[in-house]
């Protein structure tokens, strides 16, 4: 008898369900939906305007993903609901939210306050605050830096949660629990709360048998509430692979399933896609691609690996140490430049060729050998993430003149991220974390050979790309599928459904050769600005503030 499980994806502009055939992996069915509210990046939806740096996101828009998406797979695939054994869920990280007693949002009840809502993994508001943090655990516990790379990232938890003490102590001590995005879903779900050990590890630095930091950490930064800081987050945390719940009947009801499916522990989104893509050995980098890049890799032990965004022991896969590293900045960039520095001229050519414009550029820009645009940009638009550390670092563009043209400019910024995406499996290797093995997923890679073979030259090595479209939403599956008992582990799940790979992208020698020369290059400007001079820091500080 047939057996189908139900992933849900919650990425930055959108979320997805899927229903998936739990003895091939196949996609039965897929829904999205857009989220109504979008990135408040500006103003809150009553208007009240928002500081730089801020990223937030309205719940509802996270709960309507849940109603509108599952019934529509549902519905469209034809399946009975008694053949659904299984949910599994993943979410962008670190994007968390306060909570009431109740689990109800606290920007319901306090809907002008910008603290009260979702911060999103890429809300930067708390920099200052994460700095103060990496200071302390220097003198504190040098050790816990030593899992995340050498720095707290102002993406991470604690520096989010420490800014709603800072900004607003009153929704503070309203609050009862500060929980990730993903926790939060599967508490409304199942009543269950629980914290989902991926994101606990990576995000929030926990480590099973220790918990979180130590309290000293916190004392010394001077985040001192009340209580303990950890006094906010006092759901016990599930490990990967495990079971958070049980749907609950009135939630079952509504999405036309049975009350008492499994709903898997979530997970980060990135993550997630690992075992979609069928990885479950060392050596061998997931790269997601898409606003943001994520590169995922598993080795045999941790190691200590300078500029990462962490490791933890199980937090991909069980049985593996997980490594982390990302880029803060990829299809937004592209999707930047586009937006703002693209004229009416190019839209129009490509309107008439039925081209997208990304794709009229990517045309364009290939036209173009390496290194004849005379260009070398900085890949920073939204700060470093790896190897760095440093959202204060803003995007360069070089070497430009009166006869650069708005391909040649594409084309550079698609180099940069392949350099910094270059900069992060050298610093693998050179750490004794071996990469040796490169896929890419998401979007961009399925969408735009261009890039991609940009990436394998850069790379100097094969780029292998998974058809899944929605590869995190068919890892969720994946997990959905061994808390529904239908595998024993991850593994035998993630052999039996993971996707396939459609394409290879193969470096070409003389595009290697000189990309060689043009990275060792972006390195010197990534020394340059990164670490020897503050000028970027500076200029965005503003001198006339």
């Amino acid at each position: 008898m047939a057996s189908y499980v139900i992933g849900i994806d919650y990425g930055t502009l959108s979320g997805r369900s899927v229903l998936v055939d739990t003895a091939d992996g196949t996609v039965i069915a897929t829904s999205a939906f857009d989220y109504p509210h979008g990135v408040l990046d500006r103003t809150l939806p009553d208007g009240t305007p928002l500081p730089a740096d801020y990223a937030l996101q309205h719940p509802q828009d996270y709960l309507d993903v849940v109603y509108r998406t599952i019934p529509r797979v549902l519905e469209t695939s034809g399946v009975s609901r008694d053949d659904v054994v299984g949910i599994g869920l993943d979410a962008t990280a670190c994007t968390a939210l306060p909570l009431d007693q109740q689990g109800q949002p606290l920007c319901f009840r306090f809907p002008s306050e910008p603290q009260s809502y979702i911060k999103m993994w890429k809300h930067h508001g708390a920099q200052a605050l994460a700095n103060r943090l990496t200071r302390a655990a220097e003198s504190v516990c040098p050790e816990l830096l030593t899992s995340m790379g050498g720095s707290i990232s102002a993406e991470s938890f604690f520096p989010k949660l420490w800014e709603i003490w800072e900004q607003a102590p009153r929704l503070y001590e309203e609050m009862y629990e500060y929980m990730e995005v993903a926790d939060w879903i599967i508490l409304h779900m199942t009543g269950s709360a629980h914290r989902n050990g991926c994101a606990a590890g990576y995000k929030a630095q926990f480590i099973p048998g220790k918990g979180y930091p130590r309290p000293e950490l916190f004392e010394k930064a001077g985040f001192c509430p009340k209580g303990r800081v950890t006094d906010k987050m006092p759901s016990p945390v599930v490990p990967v692979g495990e079971t958070a719940g049980y749907l609950k009947e009135d939630v079952a009801e509504k999405l036309g399933l049975r009350a008492g499916i499994p709903v898997a522990a979530g997970l980060v989104d990135a993550h997630v896609c690992v075992p979609a893509a069928g990885i479950a050995q060392e050596g061998h980098m997931l790269m997601i691609i898409g606003t943001s890049a994520c590169h995922m890799l598993m080795g045999k032990e941790a190691k200590e690996v300078p500029g990462i965004c962490g490791f933890v022991d199980g937090g991909i896969m069980p049985g593996y140490a997980g490594f982390e590293a990302g880029q803060s900045s990829v299809g937004d960039l592209y999707a930047w430049f586009v937006s703002n520095c693209v004229p009416a001229s190019y839209f129009d050519a490509a309107k008439a060729q039925n081209m997208s414009i990304h794709s009229y550029l990517s045309l364009l820009a290939s036209r173009k050998r390496p290194g004849e645009t005379g260009l070398l940009a900085l890949d920073w638009l939204n700060g470093n993430r790896s190897i760095l550390c440093n959202y204060d670092l803003s995007a360069l563009i070089l070497g430009m003149t009166m006869q650069t043209r708005c391909e040649d400019i594409y084309r550079a910024l698609v180099e940069s991220t392949a350099f910094g995406c270059r900069a992060i499996v050298d610093n693998f290797n050179t750490h004794g974390v071996r990469v040796d093995r490169f896929t890419a997923s998401g979007g961009i890679s399925l969408k735009n050979p261009f890039v991609m073979q940009i990436y394998s030259d850069v790379l100097n090595m094969p780029v292998e790309v998974i058809r899944a479209e929605v590869g995190p939403a068919l890892g969720s599956a994946i997990f959905a599928a061994v808390a529904a008992g239908c595998y024993k582990n991850i593994q035998a799940a993630a052999q039996a459904m993971k996707s396939e790979t459609v394409a290879i992208y193969t470096p070409r020698a003389e595009n290697a050769r000189i990309y060689e020369s043009l990275y060792h290059e972006y390195m010197v400007l990534y020394e340059y600005f990164g670490r020897a001079e503050q000028i970027m820091q500076r200029l965005r500080s503003g001198y006339n503030r």
